[in-house]
């Protein structure tokens, strides 16, 4: 009972992915390790109730930054998921695979095999898209991926989209297919009113196999290396510790905060880092918690002239209306994340690709769920995406229960300085169009008097959040590369039967949310656990802008 030809450290993301992957031959005896307990409970399923596992610690491990010299001594929430599902459980469901240019740039980087056409199959594997199959889009894949009310119920998300056009922005029918540049419908791991996490999609129709064991509420201490080899994990459940071994190999998959202070709690990573913490060095990986990169937004809001927002539903008998129906029927109000349309742009010429994220919701409201004005009211989530900006994540001790050192850096280059300040000045653009003439009214926040330079750095030093994309961690690349830790198929360098698995092996961030990025990350690695052939590349084009190089839009 304690030996397993693969063990799986994080049911999160990946590793109800690989769960389920690994697990279909019933030759292979599959252990998946989560430090968490289950995910059955009404506000993880209820999809507008999003905010509240967040702030759960049952749910949450509860991270925060170093206070971040680049935001005025800031320390910056860090929210992780705890419990089947993992960060699935508690994201906000918003579904985007990223630009096609953003995996180029991962292949260019030494992730050989990871360009856009060979990572496409492996979207459309895990996906089961509620238009359909095409050469885009998945039909028949385990991850239930829908479109919340389709804008039905509110015509703030029409005017969004109306208003990026008459600003002279493209309009997008799918900004995961050919075309991710433009204003449009946005998408949402929901299926049938339900939150669609990965323990959902994946994990729980298998749980059944023989082959297959899942341990809860365990905590892992280290992976346990001898002579360049992983021969298994150090475990701790109800305060008794024990070894287990594996005949294949040790995959991490507890993410870009967990999975690299696994590997240095376990002798894994750069000298100083080790000896600082008094863990004795077994295998110098220099980049080990390094390059650690995230994206940040803030909050454009508005008050709303006509009384269409939904503001007039944050009351209490309101939500209590709104939740018995999702009870009853798992629809209307409660069966969706409430982002129903979206935008990506570029914030200058000479850009292949969006560079700047917009989510937009017909509120003004906090992320706790309660209103910020009076009245009704709008908002629009924004940030540059594509920061260079680094930081690290580093242990202060061996104990396993210690919360780790995460420094990320932020607002830190010049280039990202000066994308947030292209970003809330086109943002003003968009938002001043005659399009919402008839529903904008007091800008709130930033608020008029932000208009210089040094006006909207203090403003965004002192507003800006994490949009909760942590990544980087376990850079995947060559051989030669200083702050690479894993190969092209996530193997950690210089060892054997360890791999890592989740958002931390991702070269740069790619242009959206990172949960469907780390999704087909796990689909593409479970082919390489079980020696399969990989999926054909897909034979689509890769789009470029018109006239990218001299044009901004």
């Amino acid at each position: 009972m304690d030996e397993f030809d693969f063990i799986i450290v994080g049911a999160g993301s990946a590793g109800c992915v690989l769960a389920n992957r690994l697990s279909v031959n019933p030759e292979n005896r599959v252990l998946l390790v989560e430090a968490g307990g289950s995910d059955k409970h009404i506000l993880v399923q209820m999809p507008t109730a999003l905010s509240y596992p967040m702030a759960m610690d049952r749910f949450n491990w509860g991270y925060h930054s170093e206070p971040e010299p680049g935001l005025d001594g800031r320390r910056i929430s860090c929210p992780r998921g705890k419990g089947l599902g993992g960060t699935s459980s508690i994201n906000g469901m918003v579904y985007v695979r990223g630009n096609a240019h953003d995996f180029e740039e991962w292949e260019a980087a030494g992730a050989e095999g990871w360009g856009y056409r060979d990572c496409l199959p492996y979207f459309k594997r895990a996906e089961s898209w509620i238009g359909g199959a095409d050469s885009y889009r998945g039909g028949e894949g385990p991850l239930g991926v829908g479109a919340g009310n389709e804008m039905r119920l509110n015509p703030l998300y029409r005017a969004f989209i109306d208003a990026g056009a008459e600003a002279g922005y493209p309009e997008t029918n799918d900004y995961n297919a050919e075309c991710q540049e433009g204003f449009g419908p946005m998408h949402m791991t929901v299926r049938n009113g339900v939150r669609e996490s990965t323990s959902r999609a994946y994990l729980q129709p298998v749980l059944h196999r023989k082959n297959l064991k899942l341990v809860t509420n365990a905590l892992v201490h280290q992976v346990e290396i001898e002579q360049g080899r992983a021969l298994g994990i150090k475990l701790e459940i109800a305060g008794n510790i024990s070894t287990l071994r594996t005949r294949q190999e040790a995959i991490l998959t507890a993410g870009s905060i967990a999975s690299p202070t696994l590997l240095q709690r376990s002798g894994v990573g750069s000298e100083v880092c080790l000896n600082t913490a008094g863990v004795k060095p077994i295998h110098i990986l220099p980049g080990v918690g390094e390059n650690l990169q995230d994206h940040l937004e803030v909050y454009f809001q508005f008050h709303c002239k006509q009384p269409v927002s939904l503001n007039n539903k944050l009351g209490l008998f309101s939500k209590a209306l709104i939740g018995a129906r999702w009870i009853l029927f798992k629809n209307g109000l409660s069966a969706t994340n409430h982002f129903e349309s979206c935008a990506f742009i570029r914030s200058r010429p000479g850009l292949k690709a969006p560079d700047i994220q917009y989510h937009f919701l017909p509120a003004a409201m906090r992320y706790d769920g309660t209103p910020s004005t009076p009245g009704h009211g709008f908002q629009v989530h924004v940030g540059p995406n594509k920061p260079k900006s680094r930081g690290c994540v580093r242990i202060n001790n061996a104990e396993a229960s210690a919360a780790p050192s995460i420094l990320f850096n932020y607002y830190q280059h010049e280039d990202d300085i000066e994308a947030w300040r292209q970003c809330v000045r086109l943002t003003r653009e968009i938002m001043a169009q005659a399009t919402m003439d008839n529903y904008r009214g007091e800008e709130l926040q930033p608020g008029l008097a932000v208009q210089s330079d040094a006006e909207i750095d203090a403003w965004v030093k002192q507003n800006v959040e994490s949009a909760y994309h942590p990544a980087g961690t376990c850079k995947m690349g060559r051989a030669d590369d200083p702050l690479a830790v894993v190969d092209a198929d996530c193997r950690v360098h210089g060892l054997q039967n360890l791999r890592v698995i989740d958002a931390s092996v991702f070269p740069s961030l790619p242009n959206g949310n990172i949960n469907a990025p780390v999704i087909m990350v796990a689909e593409k690695m479970a082919d390489s656990l079980l020696g399969n052939v990989p999926l054909p590349a897909a034979d689509v084009p890769i789009r470029l802008p018109e006239e990218w190089e001299t044009r901004q839009r």
